[in-house]
């Protein structure tokens, strides 16, 4: 049998959302990525295939904006940041891809954060 990884279920769930989000031009998805350390977003429309716009804790300028802050904390200021970026880009509304993570502690901050900033899902 098999070994089964955290991983790998988590990649199993995000596989099992992707099947019903899609993110077309007008309501691109709103795609999350946490790692132990850092948290990743990018707005996609996956009918052209490409990144609307992207922010993370690892872009210089939010880099020095996080120093010092809970990763909660961080989260929220890259959703507001991600909301800022894509509402630039013409974007108003998207559909939220929490990528196999729970709905709650960071990932829900950078929601909660996105929503604050503007986007609307």
């Amino acid at each position: 049998m098999a070994e089964k990884s955290r991983s790998a279920a988590r990649i199993r769930r995000h596989a099992r959302v992707r099947r019903s989000v899609q993110g077309t031009q007008q309501r691109p998805r709103l795609s999350v990525f946490r790692s132990l350390s850092e948290i990743y977003v990018q707005v996609i429309d996956d009918g052209a295939g490409n990144t609307v716009a992207s922010a993370s804790t690892i872009d210089a300028e939010l880099r020095a904006q996080a120093k010092g802050l809970k990763k909660i904390e961080q989260a929220k200021l890259v959703g507001k940041v991600i909301a800022e970026r894509a509402r630039s880009k013409g974007v108003k509304a998207v559909v939220f891809d929490r990528g196999g993570f729970k709905y709650s502690g960071r990932v829900k901050a950078l929601a909660d954060g996105a929503r604050e900033g503007g986007l609307e899902f």
